[in-house]
């Protein structure tokens, strides 16, 4: 039995996921508790999202979703990390005390809510914020430099060297898989953040599922 069960699992959890986007980070996740889950791909360019079977999970047509050991469905990404580090409290996944397991929950809500959903979402998904062609260069622009100030923002809450708060928790699973795709379309890290994004990159979990999500690593 994996290390962080803390009591049996009658069924396995199961993860619908889309390689290389952010469930990139739950899927982490998963790993480090080395959990047995059933893995689900989710191909948003064919429009998988928007079928009726993926609907009936989940209505608003985003992933990821977990779909719980006890048959409950969680389909944002701060309530699945969430979910997961309360699930299995001996991985640590949060401090434990409520101011720390704040500091960590602002992270990762600052990841996903501005630097993925604010920025990179007008990166990659430009025709969802562009009301015309004409608008589609500027809402990109925007989109980069929302990164871009928002990744200036993290370095400088970052240390010098480790991780976000001194320990592996659910928010640098969500600032890794930011941090990756900035490395993917040439975004320069800064220092902190880029310590951090290689010393994620040492993780055995990490090296794990990027290899399982088709990713060559150097």
């Amino acid at each position: 039995m994996p290390p962080f069960h803390d009591t049996p699992r009658t069924k396995p959890v199961k993860l619908y996921m889309t390689p290389g986007s952010c469930s990139t980070g739950i899927h982490i996740l998963l790993e480090e508790l080395e959990l047995v889950f059933e893995a689900h791909l989710v191909n948003l360019l064919a429009g998988d999202q928007h079928t009726p079977e993926y609907l009936a999970l989940n209505p608003k047509a985003s992933i990821p979703i977990l779909v719980c050991d006890n048959g409950r469905i969680l389909s944002e990404f701060q309530a699945i990390a969430y979910w997961l580090a309360r699930s299995y409290p001996k991985a640590k996944f949060l401090p434990g005390d409520p101011d720390g397991d704040a500091q960590v929950i602002e992270l990762m809500d600052y990841v996903v809510g501005t630097v993925h959903g604010q920025g990179f979402a007008r990166i990659f998904t430009t025709d969802k914020f562009a009301t015309h062609a004409a608008d589609v260069n500027a809402v990109k622009a925007q989109g980069l430099d929302i990164v871009k100030r928002a990744f200036a923002i993290i370095n400088d809450s970052l240390p010098a060297q480790g991780y976000a708060f001194g320990y592996f928790t659910i928010a640098d699973a969500a600032l890794f898989y930011v941090e990756f795709w900035a490395d993917k379309i040439g975004i320069t890290l800064s220092d902190n953040s880029l310590k951090h994004y290689r010393l994620m990159l040492t993780r055995q979990a990490v090296r794990r599922v990027l290899m399982e999500e088709g990713y060559r690593l150097g």
